[in-house]
């Protein structure tokens, strides 16, 4: 068997490389004012502020069809919700931008959204969950705004933003303490989840040095020092029969995030009745390199929406 270290050295490394400038890009954006731009008839918002914690503005940018078209009239449209992959400590935002513009022009009404990062010191779990419960409340909220039907709301993410938007899909708020937002659901209406995490119980296979190092890191703690607050943050202690439906993405050869993760969720939302779907790319690893594969994903999450979120004629 081939060892697996030399890949995981090689993935510390460009994930370092890969988070730095976009911490930087991050701390710059607080300065921006929100900006609307119109092109190929699709208008964007950008850095438009859903929430402040202690100071920390939350941004999201706004992907739609040019608002001055005749269709958009027509009646309230679905949404899409982004969060971002990165280790829960960066990434951003403007991450799948093409794929917004895709889904713009499908007629929905995108929401790319950032939270907050984790740091050495500070931004433990369960802040990310908190920031992408609120992003989905705050559409719900503004819905009429954005011409948006709150009961159409699904969410997409990659690898720590897939993890994200699992638990979007399977658990109901988890901090309700924001009168304006008390009687809003965070609760999604399905979920393309990419490659994340979904089981950091002990006796899971999350095991390679490089993952377990971002997990400790993102939780604040070491699985042993804190059982609960693992399995709080685990999506598959949360599944039940009414949950979202899941279309479940994941690489046959990922080295940070086992299959194993995607196949404890896929199996305990089967065993629990929910609507699921594991597609296993096939000779791929932790993002898909491969254009077969990449165009599969956005062929068959096009679709899932359609089928989940467009009413029927």
């Amino acid at each position: 068997m081939r060892s697996i270290r030399p890949l995981l050295v090689i993935a510390a490394l460009t994930l370092t490389a890969y988070l730095a400038p976009l911490r930087s890009a991050a701390r710059q954006q607080d300065t921006h004012k929100p900006a609307a731009a119109a092109q190929d008839g699709i208008t964007t918002e950008e850095d438009v502020l859903y929430g402040e914690v202690r100071g920390q503005k939350l941004l999201l940018d706004i992907y739609r069809l040019d608002v001055n078209r005749p269709t958009e009239t027509k009646g309230y449209r679905p949404a899409v919700l982004y969060i971002h992959g990165g280790g829960w400590s960066g990434g951003d935002k403007h991450a799948y931008k093409g794929l917004a513009r895709l889904l713009a022009k499908a007629g929905y009404v995108c929401f790319w959204a950032n939270y907050r990062l984790v740091t050495k010191d500070g931004n433990k779990y369960p802040a990310q969950i908190d920031d992408a419960q609120r992003a989905v409340r705050w559409i719900r909220a503004n819905g009429a705004k954005y011409f948006v039907d709150p009961k159409r709301i699904g969410a997409i993410g990659d690898s720590a933003g897939g993890h994200l938007v699992a638990l979007l899909g399977t658990r109901e708020t988890r901090n309700n303490s924001d009168a304006r937002l008390s009687s809003y659901s965070s609760k999604v209406t399905c979920v393309v989840d990419l490659y994340g995490p979904s089981d950091f119980t002990q006796g899971a296979n999350l095991v390679s040095p490089l993952a377990a190092s971002i997990v400790i890191n993102f939780m604040g703690k070491k699985p042993e020092e804190a059982p609960d607050l693992y399995k709080d943050a685990s999506p598959v202690s949360w599944v039940s029969s009414s949950d979202a439906p899941f279309l479940i993405f994941h690489g046959t050869e990922d080295t940070l995030v086992p299959m194993d993760q995607s196949q404890r969720l896929y199996d305990a939302l089967k065993k629990a009745g929910v609507e699921a779907d594991l597609v296993k790319m096939e000779n791929d690893g932790h993002g898909f390199q491969k254009k077969e594969n990449q165009d599969r994903f956005v062929r068959e999450t096009l679709a899932f929406f359609n089928r989940r979120l467009m009413k029927q004629p």
